[in-house]
């Protein structure tokens, strides 16, 4: 079969529309295997990447090499961030030798840099299989390396269960989004593991791959130039099992009230707190609504979690692939960024320091209590959320600079920030409904109240304990944070 033939197996494939070229080269002569480059679907089963590789990789006649590696300088690298994301690598190697494929791994540090390490391994490739996100460092990472290499690149969605290309390109809300995603579940959410034909590669490689142990990963992040005053959050623990655990979890305890609870901050069980897990892959939306639809719970909760997970979830995917920038402040309706700056020269009576905002400190004891979540927890229950974005506008000296707190704020503590739902989420809270009147700083955008956790039986005292709890004193930057799209 010719080269272009066998690049074609990925088109016959049943799972064709999570597969994107990212450039159009034509599969290497002489390849030694094929690079599945993975830097955030951090799991070895029911992971769409792995296997459009290994179907290619059988097409081939070759081996599939899944490489993960973890540099220092990317936005807001911590201890927090590096040891859940080192804790799912070890297990995503694990799995891959289970599934008998190689896995290498690579830790940038002082003693061991590899400079332009994905490019030396697409010099032995004959093709290239990427994960296809649609924010953070991983969507420009690609798409570099795609036109720079002289073999095929190819992105995979790993990320929503149906893929945002079923969807098309014309739908503009969430309502038509929704007409077509809901009859399109059904036959996107079981999966065939694809298994590989060709043993496992153990052939030469351009660098000394790490060995990373559980054990061990303390010691090696506590030697990394990245942010240490982050720290490691025991309330998400990192790894498959805990992931695997939080789904059992979410089907026995969470599952049963959430139509109910799931607005309640206050109670431990109205959250699945799987967002972490799916932000890193360590889990897979696949995987999580076959547990759900197993699950002994009434219909009214599966339906709500549904649309949680599936209805806003892969709607902000969605968003998210057709916008330049997620994360860019002019991702605001247009109206809401009028109204916003209509108001901008508002007094600001309840402007607070960046210091206090980041350490929870302001005179705004609900917010202290939302932020307080996040620099204990790493994540912040959804209902808390909106009003610490909301409040926000009001807490800095302009929309613009708003949206660049809330971001920052989210994407230094938060292990699911520097994702389309929470980009989408901070983008709802600057915009949503336009209002009837005019309120001062906000305009017609809504404001939040935090009604709906105070008129909780027990309400006030656990905001009060809530907004007390110790948490780590983070370092504060010198500046305050900007949108480096405005900035440039």
């Amino acid at each position: 079969m010719a080269l272009s033939g066998r690049l074609a197996e990925l088109s016959d494939w049943h799972q064709a529309p999570r597969v994107r070229p990212l450039n159009d080269r034509l599969p290497a002569q002489g390849g030694r295997y094929v690079l599945c480059w993975l830097q955030q679907a951090l799991r070895a089963c029911d992971n769409p990447v792995i296997d459009a590789a290994v179907r290619l990789g059988n097409a081939l006649h070759l081996p599939v090499l899944v490489y993960h590696g973890v540099r220092e300088d990317y936005p807001y690298a911590s201890d927090r961030l590096h040891h859940f994301i080192l804790r799912a690598s070890i297990d995503l190697a694990e799995g891959c030798r289970r599934r008998g494929l190689a896995c290498v791994q690579h830790v940038e540090r002082a003693e061991r840099r590899e400079k332009g390490l994905v490019y030396r391994l697409g010099v032995a490739a004959a093709a290239i299989v990427v994960e296809d996100q649609p924010t953070f460092v991983a969507r420009w990472q690609s798409e570099r390396v795609a036109g720079r290499v002289d073999v095929p690149v190819l992105a995979v969605n790993a990320a929503c269960l149906v893929p945002p290309a079923v969807i098309g390109r014309d739908v503009q809300g969430r309502t038509a989004f929704l007409r077509r995603h809901e009859p399109a579940r059904a036959a996107w959410a079981a999966w065939d593991e694809e298994i590989a034909d060709v043993a496992a590669y153990s052939g030469a490689l351009p660098f000394t791959p790490d060995t990373l142990r559980a054990d061990e990963l303390g010691t090696l992040i506590a030697g990394l130039d990245i942010d240490h005053s982050v720290p490691v959050t025991p309330m998400h623990p990192a790894g498959r099992n805990a992931a695997e655990a939080r789904l059992t979890r979410l089907v026995a305890d969470v599952l049963p009230g959430y139509a109910s609870n799931r607005n309640d901050a206050t109670r431990l069980d109205s959250a699945s707190s799987l967002s972490p897990y799916l932000h890193f892959g360590v889990l897979g939306p696949r995987e999580v609504m076959a547990a759900v639809n197993g699950a002994a719970a009434g219909g009214q909760h599966k339906r709500k979690f549904a649309d949680e997970l599936l209805g806003w979830r892969e709607w902000f995917h969605y968003q998210a692939r057709h916008l330049d920038a997620p994360e860019r402040y002019d991702r605001i309706a247009p109206w809401a960024r009028q109204t916003l700056t209509d108001h901008a020269g508002d007094l600001r009576p309840d402007q607070e320091t960046l210091s206090a905002m980041l350490r929870g400190e302001t005179r705004d004891e609900t917010w202290n209590a939302c932020q307080r979540q996040f620099l204990a927890e790493g994540w912040m229950h959804n209902n808390l959320r909106m009003y610490w974005c909301k409040r926000i506008i009001a807490m800095t000296p302009s929309p613009e600079a708003a949206w660049a707190t809330a971001c920052y704020l989210n994407d230094r503590l938060s292990l699911d920030g520097r994702d389309p739902s929470t980009y989408g989420n901070i983008a709802m809270m600057f915009a949503g409904a336009p209002t009837d009147r005019e309120c001062p700083v906000y305009g017609r955008v809504a404001t939040r109240g935090d009604g709906s956790i105070r008129h909780r039986a027990g309400g006030d005292a656990w905001l009060a304990t809530a907004a007390s709890r110790p948490v780590p004193l983070v370092s504060v930057p010198e500046f305050p944070p900007v949108d480096p799209y405005l900035a440039s």
